[in-house]
């Protein structure tokens, strides 16, 4: 009970001092911008990267489509 009762005193205190406060509440905005830019690079990098076996996969099968189209396109042409 009292470490939720200190919790919401630390809210409290942080959100009096970014109302009221320029300076804290830019320096506020900065940080969210700065944990939502690391959240988008790692959600990026976990769906991107090429070691991950789903992602190789779906490359794998991208690289596998373009292959048979361009076979074909090559055996119409011939």
């Amino acid at each position: 009970m009292i470490t939720h009762n200190l919790w919401i005193v630390i809210f409290l205190l942080l959100l009096y001092l970014t109302i009221t406060e320029e300076s804290i509440s830019i320096t506020f905005y900065y940080i969210m911008r700065i944990i939502r830019f690391n959240y988008e690079k790692q959600k990026w990098w976990l769906l991107h990267n090429p070691r991950n076996p789903i992602v190789k996969y779906l490359i794998w099968r991208r690289s596998y489509k373009l292959a048979k189209e361009i076979k074909k396109q090559m055996e119409e042409n011939q």
